[in-house]
């Protein structure tokens, strides 16, 4: 806005919040966005819709292969606007794997990385508790209705609603989520680095979060079935701490499934992180080392590109003539 807006707290009171605390509160926030719209549409898809006898049955949820294009569109909207929310203040990390590449790579003061982390696993916690309140009686209904393995009452189709589970296909084995969870932070990080980078060509700064949450579609849709599409550690870890307080067990901590999965937990958390790193490392082997080598030597583009050129008047032609 045009106007200046005067601030809800006197500054005088909280001058802290100009540093590293207003960061915080601004990854905390944005976390909480993502979590309350990505946890979201997970709750809409696995329980409200069935248990509001909109699908065929009230423990129907997915139909046909199509219907994930529901919450990868869900969580890629969830993390434009988690952007949009937290940019402006502390970059809007949203996710460990992102704030460890910028440590690594690109100059975040170390000193800043577990405060970041612990908002961002922390608004994580509190969007799981804003989407627990509102659909409680929609995840209620479903663990009635299901049938099967139940912890406390509580089945493993609504824990999917706040933590992720590896596809059965895996049969217990930990090798192919972690490689999962590492390519597909790998490819994000790869992305975000393209997106920002201002030596590439430029996305305008206002559609950087559209871009960004596009390619987290990408990747769930490319990626997302086997081990449930986390690629980021807070968004699972938070989420799957509320609900083990909350009655899931097992399910939820340490991460024992009836697909015969033990401490699972620990995946969607060092996946990320490893790939994280991996995929800052790869985009700067092969694109951002060239753009540096080619800004220093100012190369002349190949054809077919062009930029503005600028030329240095011959000191001659701008002599006073007698």
């Amino acid at each position: 806005m045009a106007v200046e807006i005067p601030p809800l707290v006197s500054p005088s009171r909280f001058r802290r919040r100009g540093g590293l605390l207003g960061e915080c509160l601004a990854e905390f926030l944005g976390m909480f966005v993502l979590i309350s719209f990505g946890c979201g549409v997970a709750a809409m898809a696995v329980a409200a819709l069935p248990g509001s006898g909109r699908t065929a049955g009230a423990t129907t949820s997915f139909v046909g292969v199509g219907d994930w294009v529901m919450p990868v569109l869900g969580w890629g909207l969830a993390v434009t606007f988690g952007i949009y929310v937290a940019g402006g203040v502390s970059g809007a990390h949203l996710n460990p794997a992102v704030t460890l590449a910028f440590a690594v790579r690109r100059r975040f003061r170390w000193v800043k990385v577990v405060p970041y982390m612990a908002a961002q696993v922390l608004g994580a916690f509190a969007g799981a508790v804003l989407v627990y309140a509102v659909y409680h009686d929609a995840i209620s209904a479903l663990d009635q209705a299901m049938k099967g393995p139940k912890t406390d009452g509580h089945t493993l189709a609504t824990f999917s609603i706040f933590g992720t589970v590896p596809a059965q296909y895996f049969h217990g084995d930990v090798w192919g989520p972690l490689v999962d969870q590492t390519v597909g932070a790998a490819f994000m990080i790869i992305f975000i680095m393209a997106v920002i980078d201002l030596r590439n060509p430029a996305v305008r700064v206002y559609l950087g979060p559209v871009v960004i949450g596009l390619a987290v579609a990408a990747i769930g849709l490319s990626y997302g079935a086997n081990a449930g599409y986390a690629i980021n550690p807070a968004r699972d870890f938070g989420p799957r701490l509320f609900a083990w307080i909350m009655g899931w067990g097992e399910l939820a901590l340490p991460g024992t499934t009836p697909s015969g999965f033990s401490d699972y937990f620990w995946i969607p958390i060092v996946g990320p992180l490893v790939g994280g790193v991996i995929g800052v490392l790869v985009y700067d082997l092969f694109i951002g080392d060239v753009l540096h080598i080619r800004t220093r030597m100012a190369k002349i583009p190949e054809v077919g590109c062009t930029r503005p050129v600028t030329t240095t008047p011959d000191v001659n032609t701008l002599a006073p003539r007698g």
